[in-house]
């Protein structure tokens, strides 16, 4: 499977990705790191084509504040029942706009299983395609972001995204 880096208004990211999909996202942080990261899903670098090219493209455009629609990069991901249903609820959260980790819980039927989406969202291979960026702790608190940047990359993808109260400050 190959990966690719790649630069966006946020720093170096990184992608890798089968012919059917993306596997991985890696946000910003070192090379090293990012190679580190995206190598865990036997990847070998590559340049990005078909799948990889769009989604490099989507994703940079996103961070340079484009209003982007990722949800049609199309994923390729070995995860549980629950934290695919736990990425369904996440990515139909529109840009802008949050819920809350017990929100995301009520809608999977779940009302007790905040810190379950916590731990699904942790898990999540594909951070801002499956945009768990949006989902708040209780308060509108960041909460965990287990991105590298943690909860500061969280909040400048928040206000990159439009979302109030995490852009320029304001007299309200």
């Amino acid at each position: 499977m190959p990966y690719a880096l790649f630069d966006t208004a946020l720093g170096r990211c990184g992608l890798a990705w089968t012919s059917e999909g993306v596997t991985a996202v890696g946000l910003p942080e070192s090379d090293d790191a990012l190679v580190r990261y995206l190598t865990r899903f036997d990847a070998v670098s590559a340049a990005p084509d078909g799948v990889a090219l769009g989604a490099v493209e989507a994703i940079s455009a996103l961070l340079d504040g484009f209003a982007v629609d990722l949800s049609t990069i199309p994923v390729v991901l070995t995860v549980s029942v629950f934290d695919r249903a736990v990425y369904d609820v996440t990515s139909s959260i529109p840009r802008g706009s949050t819920l809350t980790y017990g929100a995301v819980a009520t809608r999977l039927g779940q009302p007790g299983a905040a810190q379950a989406v916590g731990g699904a969202l942790g898990r999540n291979p594909v951070p801002v395609i499956v945009p768990c960026h949006r989902v708040l702790g209780a308060g509108r608190e960041v909460g965990g972001f287990s991105a590298p940047g943690g909860a500061s990359t969280k909040q400048k993808i928040l206000a990159i995204e439009g979302v109030a109260g995490f852009g320029e400050p304001t007299l309200f």
